[in-house]
């Protein structure tokens, strides 16, 4: 099975880093990366805004545990924005490109 892993970093450069390693690393077939989105947060009792860029990982169940892993170890927030969303379809060549480029 197939899951997105949706994160989100404070510049392009750290997104492109986590990016790439999650990729050689094989624990993703691809990150999506969506340069700028506004965000608008409470963290420690404060409402704060920024810029931010999402990444957007495909990967499959087996190695859902290690990506969050790698993106914590290479994410500079204290406490990442990460979240698993599971598909509820998709095209079937593209789901087993995904399989496929994960084994």
């Amino acid at each position: 099975m197939v899951s997105v892993v949706y994160s989100t970093v404070g510049t392009l450069e750290d997104a492109r880093k986590i990016a790439r390693a999650l990729v050689k690393e094989k624990l993703v077939a691809c990150v999506n990366i969506i340069p700028k989105v506004d965000s608008i947060y409470r963290w420690q009792g404060k409402i704060e805004e920024g810029s931010e860029c999402v990444l957007l990982a495909k990967t499959t169940e087996r190695n859902v545990e290690h990506t969050i892993q790698k993106i914590r170890e290479l994410h500079p927030y204290e406490v990442p924005d990460i979240i698993v969303f599971p598909p509820v379809g998709g095209l079937k060549e593209y789901l087993a490109y995904v399989e496929d480029e994960t084994a």
